[in-house]
């Protein structure tokens, strides 16, 4: 159970990338003060803990009236995942972070946002629950079982986040004391690390749809 979580939360915290989000966080909040940092981050990250844990607990109830099975998901997902480590490796990922941010930072310059907004967009969506996270969260959820499985994801979600909140909190500090070349290297092994996890998604979701595609054609088999 343990090694399922510390699994889990190894994946969103890769995903939710908080050391690629610093850089950005302190761009978007040039002028504020500390309090209002935090603040803004606080409200991003609340915005961030409820999109996540509406879609682990409803993700797979979609997929069901989709029609799409938990195997089809997990090599979807797999493969998306490994994108994104992909993007990691070679610093792509912060690239295109960056470009959005640098809109929204334009846009809050202009007056057509508020600090408010600024938590929702672009911090909240898409910088942190972006399409990877919340493919994450469902894909994650297919390993829980009951009520108690349940609660242990939604745990997970929780300290991936905070732990978020935690570095864009501390932002300013951090950002000294690593600098670019430090963050660079920390992203492309956890953008590694996370690949890697992407492929087992990927392993599981071929051996599910195989085994399944296996059962259907059996029977169909045995009666010619």
């Amino acid at each position: 159970m343990f090694d399922v979580m510390l699994n889990d939360f190894i994946t969103l915290f890769v995903i939710l990338d908080p050391l690629g989000l610093v850089p950005i966080f302190l761009a978007l909040t040039a002028g504020y003060t500390v309090a209002q940092r935090r603040a803004i981050a606080l409200r991003a990250s609340l915005l961030t803990l409820a999109i996540l844990v509406l879609f682990a607990v409803t993700g797979l109830a979609v997929l069901n009236a989709l029609g799409i099975t938990l195997g089809a998901f997990r090599l979807a997902g797999g493969l998306f995942l490994f994108f994104i480590g992909f993007e990691l490796v070679f610093e792509r990922r912060s690239e295109r972070k960056r470009k959005s941010a640098s809109q929204a930072a334009e846009e809050h310059d202009a007056g057509d946002q508020d600090d408010g907004d600024i938590a929702a967009f672009p911090l909240a969506i898409p910088l942190m629950a972006g399409p990877g996270a919340i493919s994450a969260a469902i894909l994650l959820s297919g390993n829980t079982q009951g009520f108690a499985g349940m609660a242990a994801h939604i745990s997970v979600i929780f300290a991936a986040v905070l732990a978020t909140f935690a570095f864009l909190a501390v932002a300013h500090q951090l950002d000294r004391f690593l600098g670019p070349t430090s963050r660079a290297v920390i992203s492309r092994l956890l953008g590694v690390l996370l690949a890697a996890l992407a492929v087992q998604f990927v392993a599981d979701g071929a051996a599910a749809l195989f085994h399944s595609s296996a059962f259907l054609v059996a029977p169909a088999t045995s009666v010619g």
